[in-house]
């Protein structure tokens, strides 16, 4: 199996991503609404005072998954990530966080305003160092550090 080429074929129809952060010894999940761009970076926005969002501040490293929520008797598929987590500054219409939320989920030049105010959702950035793909068959990983993707 391509195990880019799967990650890649089973990203588009999911929206959701469970973010995970930690703090000293205490961890935290959250879900937020996800975007991605060529290179498998992952972006969202959220509020800074959010506690994914101050943990992100002090500590980058970052876990998370994007599944697709399946019923008993159904078998599980699912992308796990790691990687660094980032606040990104001065977000503009052709940055890559928001090319591709907007066209993702339609975000609105709304969007970047927002950013701007203090109190408002704040684009951020995972980039991706390792992948994990689960399935029945068993789990695998891709390596995705320094990797160079079109």
């Amino acid at each position: 199996m391509d195990l880019e080429h799967t990650i890649r074929q089973y990203l588009p129809d999911i929206i959701h991503m469970s973010l995970a952060t930690s703090k000293g010894t205490r961890p935290w999940v959250c879900e937020v609404h996800f975007a991605y761009d060529n290179d498998l970076n992952l972006y969202y926005r959220s509020l800074m005072t959010r506690r994914h969002s101050e943990e992100i501040a002090l500590n980058p490293n970052v876990a998370g998954n994007i599944v697709v929520q399946h019923g008993l008797g159904v078998p599980g598929r699912g992308v796990y990530f790691e990687g660094k987590a980032v606040l990104l500054a001065d977000v503009d219409a052709n940055h890559p966080a928001f090319v591709n939320l907007d066209t993702r989920l339609s975000i609105g030049e709304a969007a970047l305003a927002d950013a701007k105010r203090p109190d408002g959702h704040h684009f951020y950035q995972v980039s991706v160092t390792d992948f994990y793909f689960f399935d029945p068959s068993g789990k695998q990983h891709l390596d995705w550090r320094g990797v160079h993707r079109p």
